[in-house]
């Protein structure tokens, strides 16, 4: 007898849409290439654009240089310019570049760049700016706003420790059979809680089911009662379908911008989460994956699909249940016809799943990938104005012990210890499915 699809377990496209829908739209694209721009600046800029769609970031930085040198005070090619240098977290390099461009576009990616250094007065004046332009419907530019107008003198993400400068917790147990979630529990203004580790999304998002965190708010965050952070930005969102999926009360979600500042480790297999008030040195053995954040918040790091190795681009989302989504231009790099793919039982009309002969992620190979088609990857692609192939998410970050160093910029992969791997669970007809036995996790090479 088959057993059903249960709508707790995938997290796909509920969490996936919910993470990233409010914190990553609503950044205004340059205008229209001017006429009389030079032939040959224009090449290259155009040749940037492309290059940034695919998140090709250190090759679109080449060709956006060789725009500037030839167009130096062009307006459209300083905004790509500070895009590009904001997906590489380079904040004062945004500044430098739009320093007296005027418009929409410049001010969003101004506002982000002074919030995620951490000056929050300047990031309040820009993003005022921002919403006063009627073309421009930006929820996370509201929220912050509202929050940067309320921070005035603080120091986003002070870290203090009681006992030394790491700490490392025990992640908790959800119910039984659902995917290999990263649930950590922390205190949030000395209150008990469990959060959910959401790579997927940019700040820290609190429950707003609680009167206390219906909006946004400043709050202090504690780990393992040793670790605390003092003045972390959070949003509000209802994370009430979300409890109900996973069978626990999940009240937070700690998004990229905080782990990058805890250096944070996660480690499903060991059942740990640490946080770090320094950077830590690459671990032995690992693997370098070097991370861009669209807008300066959503996880993108690159890889190669199919036997045939082709480039890709894959948002990370440790909130996804999924090991791996695919869009249709996805599908086709990995060598699968997307219209072959079957539909889950009782999952959505738009969703289906197959497999992926071969995922590299660094100089790890990991073979039958188990992995989901939907168009909600197609919708945040619009949102973002990238050309992603996909999202990993927790089962098959799960495969690995997950570093961050270099304030985010590099995410170190290493081969859990040999362990039982995290379970992938398939129904009799091959589909994912917390309720059928389980059997062996997507195959992982060994570093090369």
């Amino acid at each position: 007898m088959k057993t059903r699809l249960r709508s707790t377990v995938p997290l796909f496209p509920r969490v996936f849409a919910l993470a990233l829908g409010l914190t990553l739209t609503g950044c205004p694209a340059p205008q229209a290439p001017h006429s009389e721009r030079p032939e040959k600046a224009e090449k290259w800029f155009q040749r940037a654009l492309a290059e940034y769609r695919q998140v090709a970031l250190e090759q679109a930085n080449d060709s956006v240089r060789q725009a500037l040198d030839l167009v130096p005070e062009d307006p459209d090619v300083k905004v790509v310019a500070a895009k590009i240098a904001l997906g590489k977290l380079e904040y004062d390099e945004v500044l430098r570049l739009l320093r007296g461009v005027r418009g929409s576009a410049a001010a969003s990616l101004r506002g982000r760049a002074h919030w995620y250094r951490g000056d929050v007065e300047k990031a309040a004046e820009e993003l005022d700016q921002l919403l006063t332009d009627p073309d421009v419907d930006d929820g996370w530019a509201k929220s912050i706003s509202a929050l940067a107008h309320g921070g005035v003198g603080r120091k986003p993400f002070d870290i203090s420790s009681s006992e030394g400068s790491v700490v490392s917790v025990e992640m908790s147990r959800i119910a039984p059979g659902a995917a290999p979630l990263y649930v950590v529990p922390v205190e949030i203004n000395g209150e008990p809680v469990l959060a959910l580790v959401a790579t997927g999304t940019a700040e820290v998002m609190l429950d707003s089911g609680s009167s206390s965190s219906a909006k946004p708010s400043w709050i202090s965050m504690r780990f393992g009662r040793k670790l605390e952070v003092r003045d972390v930005p959070a949003l509000a969102q209802d994370l009430t379908g979300l409890s109900q999926q996973l069978g626990g009360p999940i009240k937070a979600l700690l998004g990229a911008n905080l782990l990058r500042h805890l250096n944070a480790t996660l480690d499903f297999r060991g059942r740990q989460f640490v946080a770090r008030a320094f950077a830590p040195p690459a671990p032995p053995l690992a693997s370098r994956l070097d991370v861009a954040y669209l807008r300066g918040g959503g996880m993108v790091v690159g890889g190669a699909l199919g036997d045939g190795e082709a480039a890709t681009s894959v948002l990370v989302d440790s909130s996804m249940g999924y090991p791996l989504a695919l869009d249709v231009a996805g599908w086709k790099k990995a060598g699968v016809d997307p219209t072959t793919l079957a539909r889950p039982e009782g999952a959505g009309t738009d969703v289906r799943q197959g497999k992926v002969s071969v995922l590299k992620l660094g100089s790890f190979a990991l073979a039958s990938v188990t992995a989901v088609s939907s168009s909600t990857l197609e919708k945040l692609e619009r949102e973002l104005e990238v050309d992603l192939d996909g999202a990993v998410g927790s089962t098959l970050l799960g495969a690995f012990r997950v570093t961050l160093g270099e304030g985010g910029r590099v995410m170190w992969l290493e081969q859990s210890p040999p362990v039982p791997p995290p379970p992938v669970y398939e129904n009799e007809a091959g589909m994912v499915d917390p309720g059928a036995e389980a059997v062996p996790a997507p195959g992982v090479g060994a570093p090369r």
